[in-house]
């Protein structure tokens, strides 16, 4: 078979089918230019999903009348220009756009219209590109003072084998919803709109570059709840920089959705991102459970190539293990100082279930024969404002049984309980915190800095010890054995006593662990377990790590592995499968999570054992040290399964509940 050169409209036809997959990848590539072009602005209007008319429209520098042709030319840009040796380096890109592909490559398969007006020209200009054929450039009317409007119609018309593949119009309109998300995420002092077959979607201002302005855009487009439970994340490493915003663990979704990666100012999808977050978050989270995370890495481009996907939603990383150790140790940082602090969903979440509850309303109890409270239908449709009126007969006064009488069980006041235990530990300082600790952990010792009432709210005339102005509040009620209810100044706070001291006595074995190091077993006959040469290669490079884990191994010959030592913590455990999870790990997220995530299993299940149970009887003092303990401890806020310990009631929402608001 004879080599044949193809035509120029065959060969865009080609290139449009790597660069513009759907209507979203135009989008991306138009959006892309505007923002290049040093748009302040940019309006994006859809219609048939993007198949039937697509208008990009921006306030940027604009083309002349000169470059427009130049413009939809392939591998024409003015984002890339030659050193002083005449070298174009395609390793210093500091721009968003670089191949010269979009143009040429929409034109190729659809009716692609330009008018643009260039800062500090007077007149505007337009050309027409229908499936590849060039028209000429002519004078266009122009609203704005400079940029550019791009209208796309009929997208793959050349192409028609291109749409049976295109999927349905709201599919496609969702992915241009998606795409133009990532995009308003990644430049936050760009203002975007966005409106689909005439509907509002998007309206989003600029925002002030920075932090604040950013956390704004993140705001406006995942929503308010990522806002209230979003943790700022600003870490440097050997010229890398991190920074972003991620959510507390108690606030995750059910899928990896809402996980954004940003190099360079770029939307990108890099699978490093979710091993890294998944590392981060594993002792926070299920496996069926994931964070929300808008993370962007800044790094010199000579580190980064982004040459290495055609539509420029991958990269590569000269360092990759940097970035992602700078990932996960920013990530654990963050979560770290984040304390005790919970998710204010939970809260909603707790309101929106009480507001479901379908309570009888007032006017459904009428006094009379049936005693106090008994049922009676059809009372007055004014309800309790009639009631509160006397238009229906109010029950007289009763005193009901019991209520007057004085409990069977009586508990010292909290003042007396610490008088009591400072007695049996001594009279001085240590003596009340000593009692304090013993009382609420049986033996484990509370942290130092955990401020516990002094001696003077003991005795004396002093007043009573009353810690509402902490985080947690002052514990007031156990209800059920099992919850503790904690009054703070401006609500209320009710804590699950087993999964707060779970995860307390969890974070303190954790602790002694890597402290003094993971306790090792050694095996009896050493074990030899088979694998893939690469996966062998990979578990013998990070003997050092898994040695500190507990797992000693070595290398055994090509494609095996042999295992000496395993984790005293485990007990007699599947050598071979651990070691082939942990192979996964290493081929999949680059860490060994297998190992990790067992330890941690077993500290966890040691820690529900070791806890207070659900059910168990505390006292005040009990309960008060519990609420400090969580405080004084990261990530108590939380379960060992992102499962909160806590909710807090302000006291406006539980006024709203009431009416009262």
């Amino acid at each position: 078979m004879p080599i044949r050169r193809l035509p120029p409209e065959t060969v865009n036809r080609i290139a449009a089918g790597e660069v513009v997959e759907r209507p979203a990848s135009a989008i991306k590539e138009l959006v892309d230019n505007a923002i290049d072009a040093g748009a302040t602005r940019i309006e994006v209007e859809a219609h048939g999903g993007g198949l039937t008319r697509i208008l990009v429209a921006d306030d940027g520098c604009g083309l002349s009348a000169e470059e427009l042709p130049v413009a939809i030319e392939r591998h024409a840009t003015s984002k890339l220009a030659p050193d002083e040796d005449g070298l174009w380096d395609l390793l210093r890109i500091h721009t968003m756009g670089f191949r010269g592909e979009a143009l040429p490559s929409i034109g190729s398969v659809a009716r692609l219209s330009i008018a643009s007006r260039a800062k500090g020209h007077k007149d505007a200009f337009s050309i027409l590109v229908e499936g590849g054929s060039v028209g000429e450039v002519s004078p266009a009317a122009f609203a704005g003072d400079h940029g550019a409007r791009i209208e796309v119609r009929d997208l793959f018309y050349a192409t028609p084998a291109r749409l049976k593949f295109m999927k349905s119009e709201r599919a496609e309109a969702l992915a241009i919803t998606e795409e133009l998300k990532r995009q308003a995420m990644a430049h936050e002092a760009v203002g975007f709109s966005l409106d689909i077959d005439g509907r509002r979607i998007l309206r989003l201002p600029p925002e002030h570059p920075g932090p604040q302005g950013r956390l704004a855009r993140l705001s406006a487009v995942l929503g308010r709840d990522f806002h209230d439970n979003a943790l700022e994340i600003d870490q440097t490493r050997d010229g890398v920089r991190l920074s972003g915003f991620i959510g507390l663990p108690t606030y995750n979704r059910g899928n990896a959705a809402h996980q954004y990666l940003f190099v360079n100012g770029r939307p990108v999808r890099d699978r490093l991102l979710q091993g890294a977050l998944r590392a981060a978050y594993a002792d926070f989270l299920a496996r069926d459970r994931h964070p929300t995370a808008a993370l962007y890495v800044t790094l010199e481009p000579t580190e980064v190539d982004v040459n290495v996907h055609p539509a420029k939603a991958e990269v590569r990383f000269r360092d990759p293990a940097l970035v992602r150790g700078l990932i996960v140790g920013g990530l654990r940082h963050a979560l770290a100082a984040a304390g005790h602090r919970a998710s204010t969903t939970t809260a909603a979440s707790a309101l929106d279930a009480i507001r479901a509850q379908s309570m009888v309303p007032p006017s459904a109890f009428q006094g009379g024969g049936g005693g106090y409270g008994s049922y009676q239908p059809g009372p007055s449709p004014a309800g309790f404002s009639a009631w509160q009126a006397g238009g229906w007969t109010r029950p007289a006064p009763q005193v009901l049984p019991g209520l007057s009488d004085v409990s069977a069980r009586h508990e010292a006041a909290p003042e007396a309980v610490y008088a009591t235990r400072a007695e049996t530990f001594g009279s001085g300082d240590g003596g009340v915190a000593e009692a304090v600790r013993e009382a609420a952990f049986g033996g484990y010792d509370a942290p130092p800095n955990v401020a516990y009432p002094g001696p003077e709210h003991v005795h004396g005339s002093a007043p009573a010890f009353d810690p509402v102005d902490f985080p947690l509040g002052a514990a007031r009620a156990q209800v059920h054995e099992t919850y503790i209810v904690a009054q703070t100044r401006d609500g209320v706070v009710i804590v699950d006593q087993h999964a707060a001291h779970e995860r307390l006595v969890y974070e303190r074995m954790k602790g002694e662990m890597a402290a003094g190091g993971v306790a090792r077993q050694t095996l009896l006959l050493p074990e030899v377990v088979e694998l893939d040469p690469a996966e062998a290669e990979r578990v013998v490079a990070r003997s050092e790590e898994l040695a500190a884990l507990g797992l000693v191994i070595e290398s055994f010959g090509p494609g095996a592995v042999l295992v000496r030592e395993t984790p005293a913590l485990l007990g007699k455990t599947d050598a071979a499968g651990l070691v082939r999870d942990i192979a996964d790990d290493l081929a999949e997220n680059g860490q060994a999570l297998a190992l990790k995530e067992r330890l941690e299993e077993v500290c966890s299940t040691m820690a529900c054992h070791g806890s207070v149970r659900a059910g168990r009887r505390l006292n005040a003092v009990e309960m008060n040290a519990l609420l400090r303990e969580m405080e004084a401890t990261p990530h108590s806020g939380q379960c060992n399964h992102g499962r909160p310990t806590y909710v807090e009631l302000k006291l406006a929402d539980i006024e709203r509940l009431f009416g009262r608001r």
